[in-house]
């Protein structure tokens, strides 16, 4: 019970370190920084489906992999969506800073 107790502490930590982590690395100037973290769930999720056993039935198969590339993806989408709107932020002042140099030169 008291491991249970440290792990249900430390995981909304890590996750919030994760996502903090996910909102620096969006903001480089390269793009691929950014895709590190959404890739690397990704690529647990993978695992995870890897790891199903077969229940007999090809329709609970399949019900159990979808089942569980959505459940392990929640993650992966919360920092694709923590990148798109970096990136989409970063777009944005490059724009503006674009059309006052432009004005500038008028």
């Amino acid at each position: 019970m008291k491991n249970v107790t440290i792990l249900l502490l430390i995981l909304p930590v890590v996750a919030i370190g994760l996502i903090c982590l996910q909102l620096f690395l969006s903001k480089k100037e390269s793009k691929w920084f950014g895709l590190i973290l959404p890739m690397t769930t990704f690529a647990f999720s993978l695992i995870y489906v890897l790891n199903i056993m077969d229940t007999g039935s090809l329709l609970q198969n399949i019900i159990l992999i979808i089942s569980t590339l959505l459940t392990s993806n929640i993650f992966t989408i919360i920092l694709l969506a923590i990148y798109f709107a970096g990136r989409e932020k970063m777009k944005r002042k490059a724009h503006q800073l674009e059309k006052m140099n432009i004005q500038d030169l008028e």
